[in-house]
Parts: structure tokens; sequence; C-alpha cells
């Protein structure tokens, strides 16, 4: 059984929604999920111990929330390299928020990979 970490930020609770239905998803799955908001991640000692991660932040004027830009550097010290990850966001009509997390993530994936390989 794998250990899936979700962590939302949000403003109006509509990405906490949206967390907590990918959450119901993996345990009918038959696997554990724990939604967190950003605001209770403090250091990267808060994502040890977890087998997938899915990040998620809502698109306000192109850009995600910096709540989550701020997780993101922290997610970028854990040692996340080779586990399974995705990204969800919540928006009205443009939705970069979920492609910039990805990207972020994907960044920080083949930097340590590089440090790894040196």
């Amino acid at each position: 059984m794998a250990k899936v970490l979700i962590v939302y930020a949000t403003r109006t609770g509509q990405t906490q929604q949206i967390a907590d239905l990918i959450a119901e998803g993996i345990r009918f799955a038959g696997h554990e999920a724990e939604v967190v908001d950003v605001k209770k991640i403090k250091s990267e000692s808060d994502l040890v111990n977890y087998d997938a991660y899915a990040f998620g932040s809502p698109t306000y004027h192109g850009e995600m929330l910096q709540s989550m830009k701020t997780f993101l550097f922290i997610a970028e010290k854990a040692d996340l390299a080779n586990k399974a990850g995705g990204a969800f966001g919540s928006f009205g009509w443009s939705g970069e928020a979920n492609d910039r997390i990805m990207r972020m993530a994907q960044d920080y994936g083949r930097e340590i990979a590089k440090k790894i390989s040196s």
C-alpha cells in the first residue's frame, strides 16, 4: 500500500476540495492519503516517508499562490527524486498554476539527478 501526500494552497477552499477528492480516489484504490495545507509544511522533514506526492494551487493572475511557491523551495531540499508526483489546481479560465508547479518539480528532479550522478 502506497502512502501519498497531497499538499494544497487555497484562498477560497476550492483547491482544498479538489485535494480531498484526489485523496478519496487514492483511498478508494487501497492506498493511504494525507491532505495537508501548504502553510503547515515548515521543512523538508515534513515531506519524508511518502511514496508519492501531489501539489496544488489555484491560479490568480497567471500565477500559483505565493505560499505554494515558497513550499516548492522547501520541496526542492527534500529527496523527492524518483517519486511519483502530480500537480493540480483550481481556476476559472487560465490554469497556469498546475503546469508551473509540475515544471518546477521536474526541474528540481533534474537538478537532484545531476548532483547524484556527479
